[in-house]
């Protein structure tokens, strides 16, 4: 008899790539799909190429939907695209590890990420990542994990609403209906 040895036990190196540009993507479809918006909440720091002008508390929440955006590439390592901020064409890059969360704006579902270690600058996280209470997504949205009983609430801290991007010919901000209420996410483990 030839008996097949087993395989080795998994290495740390043998994990494979990260999963969350696949769930990144696979989220971006699910939203395109059912004509929900799909947005990007990302951390900022050195390695993010955004309008630092409309950053906050180092966030930026990005439209990612096709009609906000040209020529994007939802990569494994880089979210490339062009969009206009304030009717201003900019070229926005984001290291997939900086991507916090991705939901759909009209309803809030979708799947948040935990925050980058080290920005590629060398740089720790910001005073956002750092300062923030541990349950605290982007946006200031309570984070429930998997065992959490009762869903997910909205945060009680101040609104942090960040900028995004807008398609040509959309109302500038003064003009813009109200927000839509604040989305709840639901961590995966």
């Amino acid at each position: 008899m030839n008996a097949t040895p087993p395989p080795p036990p998994a290495s740390p190196d043998s994990q494979g790539t990260s999963t969350r540009p696949y769930l990144i993507r696979a989220l971006h479809d699910w939203c395109t799909d059912n004509g929900f918006t799909p947005y990007l909440a990302v951390h900022v720091d050195g390695a993010v190429q955004v309008p630092m002008e409309y950053v906050k508390n180092h966030e930026i929440v990005l439209n990612v939907g096709f009609e906000a955006t040209s020529g994007l590439k939802l990569g494994n390592d880089f979210i490339e695209f062009k969009a206009r901020f304030g009717g201003v064409a900019r070229e926005i890059i984001v290291p997939v590890d900086h991507v916090v969360a991705i939901y759909a704006r009209e309803n809030g579902q979708g799947m948040a990420f935990p925050m980058p270690n080290a920005g590629a600058d060398g740089a720790a996280p910001g005073p956002a990542a750092a300062d923030a209470p541990a349950g605290r997504g982007p946006r200031g949205l309570r984070l429930a994990s998997a065992d959490d009983e009762g869903g997910t609430q909205p945060a009680d801290a101040a609104d942090d609403t960040a900028a995004a991007a807008r398609p040509e010919g959309a109302a500038p901000e003064g003009d813009e209906p109200p927000p839509p209420p604040r989305p709840t996410l639901k961590r995966v483990k």
